[in-house]
């Protein structure tokens, strides 16, 4: 259901926080103290409360645990008009691991239940500048193994849908180093640059600074290594695109 912002505009309601084995959540019933309770959800998804015994609470949203809560109390003729709080203290039970090249790997939690790759990744600071454009998030969807890899830099712009999935519990997101390329030789800046997309010898020679006075583009040679593990040694047009790991060497003129 749209809820209207300060402008009087509409955007959708993020979907409550599903509950999960470990979360510790506290119960509040309204003029009745001694029925506050702060309990962790067990394995089996259960927690124990006074005078309902064990109630169901892994799976349940917020809303719902509050109803079950409430609708037990007055069946069981225990309240007249329940009104049951529940908040989660400690979120342990829905939780995702961010690893690889971002500014904070870690475990984190999930705080709602339609968390997206971007908030979980603005929780763990970001990509680094050594990361990849290219996310890959491996987990479990219908009991089936799961396996995606978002290009980030295309699904820049595009529908929310479409490279913004949806993080769920036990997915782990992966961010590998970015492709890199080498520089050495008669360059201003000899050393490793990130391979930017569709980066040419002539744009990485100006990463590198440009050549310096005793270099020569006849000299420049690619160290290239094969599917085999071999490294062969080319000699490239400057407008032929680099590949990661390729590494770029200008010779000194003899004149």
């Amino acid at each position: 259901m749209p809820v209207a912002n300060a402008q009087g505009a509409t955007q959708p309601v993020r979907n409550e926080y599903v509950l999960g084995s470990g979360d510790v959540i506290r119960v509040t019933v309204y003029q009745n103290p001694d029925l506050t309770l702060e309990t962790r959800v067990s394995e089996a998804g259960v927690i124990s409360y006074p005078l309902l015994g064990s109630v169901k609470a892994g799976g349940l949203s917020v809303t719902q645990i509050e109803n079950r809560i409430a609708e037990g109390l007055r069946t069981g003729n225990f309240v007249k008009q329940p009104q049951v709080t529940v908040l989660v203290v400690q979120v342990r039970g829905n939780q995702v691991s961010v690893l690889g090249q971002v500014n904070k790997p870690g475990r984190y939690p999930l705080e709602v239940a339609d968390s997206k790759l971007s908030d979980v990744l603005a929780v763990a600071g970001g990509i680094a500048p050594s990361g990849a454009d290219v996310v890959t998030v491996v987990g479990t969807r219908g009991g089936q193994p799961f396996r995606a890899e978002i290009d980030l830099a295309r699904s820049v712009g595009q529908a929310r849908a479409n490279g913004d999935i949806q993080i769920v519990n036990g997915d782990v997101v992966w961010i590998d180093r970015a492709p890199m390329v080498y520089i050495y030789g008669e360059v201003q800046r000899a050393g490793a640059f990130r391979l930017e997309r569709g980066m040419t010898v002539m744009q990485a020679l100006a990463t590198g600074g440009g050549l310096t006075l005793r270099g020569t583009e006849k000299g420049l040679r690619v160290h290239r290594r094969g599917a085999d593990g071999k490294v062969q040694i080319l000699q490239p047009q400057m407008d032929e695109a680099l590949r990661d790991g390729d590494v770029v060497y200008v010779k000194e003129s003899l004149f």
